[in-house]
């Protein structure tokens, strides 16, 4: 019984930590654009050579670029 005096407080206080920690996270815009991260997975980042396919199909002659090093 006497466990109960400790373990229903401390239930408590986490509980109201994560409430606190949800409401910041809604309040600072975590939570506004869910789609865009799905699918920005797809593209890839400044990739120079993105449109070649499409300009060998239009017929086309592009010089090819080095990708930049990091």
């Amino acid at each position: 019984m006497p466990a109960l005096y400790v373990m229903i407080p401390a239930a408590l206080l986490v509980v109201g930590v994560a409430v606190y920690v949800f409401f910041w996270a809604v309040d600072t815009g975590q939570y506004d654009d869910l789609d865009s991260p799905s699918h920005s997975i797809l593209f890839d980042d400044q990739d120079p050579s993105h449109h070649a396919g499409v300009d060998e199909a239009a017929g086309k002659v592009s010089e090819r670029q080095e990708p930049p090093h990091a």
